[in-house]
């Protein structure tokens, strides 16, 4: 088989070029938000909320709605929750998070254990990516169109917001609103990447791309930049892994993006292990020639 029937066969395939294009705009829509989120340090409130929003898709399906419904009330209102928690005690952000993630996952649960016949537990668990309707696709579509969209119209304020609150609000920005927006987009995209590899494997896809992109860089646009590349060149990589192997593409879409963050973190300019050392020993032999 030439390299070039090796790309086209999944093509002719409707459910693998379905499955292609949800991949692609869940890989690239997480990799842009996945940058601010481990600058910030939010990669745990994004897996509270890829884990928060169980029970809200458990009712989409009990109720006949879209999955996105309920999928994002329950992601902004777990925010919401985490934010009221924070504020009117003692417990610090990581115990709130906790705690509350916790218990929407666990009612989730409960109401699919209770309605099994009408809701597919691997389906929102593991994702959906193979089976997904053209409804669902232009939903995704759309979703991570304007996730991406404002995360790049606004990306100089939430830049700033990232490496210095202080200074911006010094300058008259309104952070309290980025972080609200923020968090909105979290659960949005948390939407997106849902039908792709499910709740489960969600944060992998918000938290991979900006670390790996965070040990090729230093320039935080170029980050950006290398995260949506390196993530979408892995993750359909992963998916055409699946369909050859026969494997779960949310999996193989996961374990390709860890793939490259594995090598990112051994050769990475910003920190590799294997490059770190290698100057090092240059280094030495050229202290020792002088």
């Amino acid at each position: 088989m030439t390299p070039i029937e090796w790309l086209l066969e999944p093509l002719q395939y409707a459910f693998m070029a379905r499955a292609l294009v949800v991949t692609l705009v869940a890989a690239v829509t997480c990799a842009i938000l996945s940058c601010w989120l481990v600058q910030i340090g939010w990669s745990l409130m994004g897996d509270a909320v890829s884990h928060a929003v169980l029970p809200g898709v458990a009712l989409s399906y009990i109720l006949g709605l879209p999955f996105a419904v309920g999928a994002f009330v329950f992601g902004a209102g777990a925010v919401a929750l985490i934010g009221g928690v924070r504020a009117t005690t003692k417990i610090k952000s990581d115990a709130a998070i906790g705690v509350v993630f916790t218990a929407l996952f666990a009612m989730g649960l409960v109401l699919i254990s209770i309605t099994p016949s009408q809701t597919d537990l691997s389906h929102i668990l593991f994702g959906n990516v193979l089976g997904v309707s053209d409804a669902e696709i232009a939903q995704v579509v759309v979703i991570g169109a304007v996730a991406s969209a404002v995360l790049l119209l606004k990306r100089r304020d939430l830049t700033l917001f990232a490496f210095d609150r202080s200074h911006a609000n010094a300058i008259g920005i309104n952070t309290r609103w980025l972080s609200v927006l923020l968090l909105g987009l979290l659960a949005l995209t948390v939407v997106v990447a849902l039908q792709a590899v499910g709740i489960i494997l969600v944060v992998a896809m918000l938290i991979t791309p900006g670390a790996t992109a965070y040990l090729l860089t230093k320039r935080f646009d170029r980050m950006i930049a290398l995260a949506v590349l390196v993530t979408a060149v892995a993750s359909l990589g992963g998916a055409y892994a699946s369909f050859y192997l026969d494997v779960s593409t949310g999996g193989a879409v996961v374990l390709a993006q860890s793939a490259a963050f594995t090598l990112a973190y051994l050769f990475g300019l910003r920190g590799g292990v294997v490059t770190a050392r290698v100057r090092v020993a240059r280094a030495r032999r050229l202290e020792a020639a002088s």
